[in-house]
């Protein structure tokens, strides 16, 4: 017995009807991230146990931002084209950008649907990295702060002891000289002043006591005393801790060959440095000296933004967000990485990170340094990335000598008072 075109047709569309196929029909969350070389790998991770725990739902990713800056240039050039992600990772000084051209999408509706938000692990504090006029934009994925690397091997050949530390510049300046003394090639101090621009700088500004901006955020502040103290310092490295002009991935590949005694960087890189040194040496991580009264040190990463503007990828956005800041994505994201966990609940959870901070003491000296952490400041206006830039071009001619540190700051404040908001 044959059947009809149109009796076949409809039998098998209702045995489709009845299958897999469209019984749960998938969606899609676009993502966008930084810094591939830390990131990569942990992404990958992330992807596949939320689309374990969201079988309905696939990840899919779009080229790496190369850096932070890069990252808000992009998608604010896709936000003029419409191709933004449903959800981009941007640097929590840059947040800002987005807020002020309305492109951040408020998520206060999101966690009002929550049971129990704080409870999740998501803190005030944290929260309060992404929140702008009293709203939240960003939810807080990976948290840093600037730290010390340091070459066990040669501090002790140049007459050191690791485990007894200089915690003043004076004492790291007099162990560099020394270490660079050994010949053979070796570098003794290197400040990663470069990375993100200004983020090293903030550093030193808010370790000195200072800030970046008035409180009505009309004048620059960092050209006040403790800024005078900064630049100073930075003159300092130079000539006195014999700091080479060096991009930040010569300084990393310095120190991942054994060539380089003292490294200031970002916590970030814990991971990237476990594998690029390789057991070659043996190494650790001491606090970032803080020499100011009322010291502070900026608190540096990323976080997940809402850039979906149609209210199904929204909803699938979320889920992805909350999940990658939550107690699972955290803890993959601090063990992939060097990065304290944006979420109140793994550090202490057996679980999760407790073990691994046992056994990685490496990890615990960012967190030491909790009671300091500060916001990373956001430069107001449309120019806040004009503004990085300048800073980290004046900071330049510091390091290559073309300008005394004193003429660098008045020249930075003069070009960063032209672009601020009129």
């Amino acid at each position: 017995m044959r059947l009809t075109r149109r009796a076949a047709t409809a039998g098998a569309l209702a045995m489709l009807g009845t299958g897999p196929a469209l019984a749960q029909a998938k969606s899609t969350v676009t993502v966008q991230y930084p810094l591939g070389f830390i990131f990569d790998k942990v992404f990958a991770e992330l992807k596949t146990e939320f689309e374990k725990a969201n079988p309905d739902i696939t990840v899919k990713y779009l080229p790496a931002y190369k850096e932070y800056e890069d990252g808000a240039q992009t998608a604010l050039r896709g936000a003029v084209t419409k191709q933004l992600p449903d959800v981009s990772l941007q640097a929590i000084n840059l947040q800002r950008l987005f807020v002020d051209r309305k492109i951040a999408v408020d998520l206060s509706p999101f966690i009002a649907k929550e049971k129990d938000w704080e409870g999740q692990g998501f803190a005030k504090s944290m929260m309060a990295l992404g929140t702008y006029g009293g709203k939240p934009y960003g939810l807080a994925f990976a948290a840093s702060t600037p730290i010390v690397y340091i070459n066990d091997d040669l501090v002790t050949k140049a007459g050191g002891d690791p485990a007894k530390f200089p915690t003043t510049w004076d004492g790291i300046f007099e162990l560099s000289q020394k270490i660079a003394k050994l010949g053979d090639g070796n570098i003794g101090f290197f400040h990663s002043w470069a990375i993100t621009g200004n983020w090293m700088w903030q550093a030193l500004v808010f370790s000195h006591g200072g800030k970046m901006m008035s409180d009505d955020e009309k004048s620059v502040a960092f050209d006040q005393e403790p800024g005078k103290k900064s630049i100073g310092l930075m003159g300092r490295m130079v000539r006195e801790g014999g700091m080479p002009d060096l991009t930040p991935e010569a300084s990393r590949a310095a120190f991942f060959s054994g060539k380089l005694g003292i490294w200031t960087e970002s916590t970030s890189l814990l991971r990237v440095a476990d594998e690029g040194v390789a057991g070659k040496f043996k190494w650790r991580t001491v606090r970032f000296p803080v020499p100011g009264p009322d010291a502070r040190l900026p608190t540096g990463g990323a976080a997940a933004m809402m850039f979906a503007t149609d209210p199904a990828q929204q909803a699938v956005a979320w889920k992805f967000m909350k999940f990658i800041t939550g107690a699972q994505g955290a803890t993959i994201m601090v063990k992939g990485t060097g990065y304290m966990p944006p979420n109140a609940l793994p550090a202490n959870d057996p679980a999760m990170l407790k073990a691994f901070y046992a056994e990685k003491p490496n990890h615990l000296t960012s967190l030491s340094q909790q009671p300091l952490m500060t916001a990373w400041y956001a430069f107001p206006g449309e120019n806040n990335l004009k503004i990085i830039q300048v800073i980290k071009d004046r900071l330049q001619t510091v390091v290559d000598k073309s300008a005394a540190p004193e003429a660098a700051l008045t020249a930075m404040a003069a070009d960063v008072t032209k672009l601020l908001p009129k």
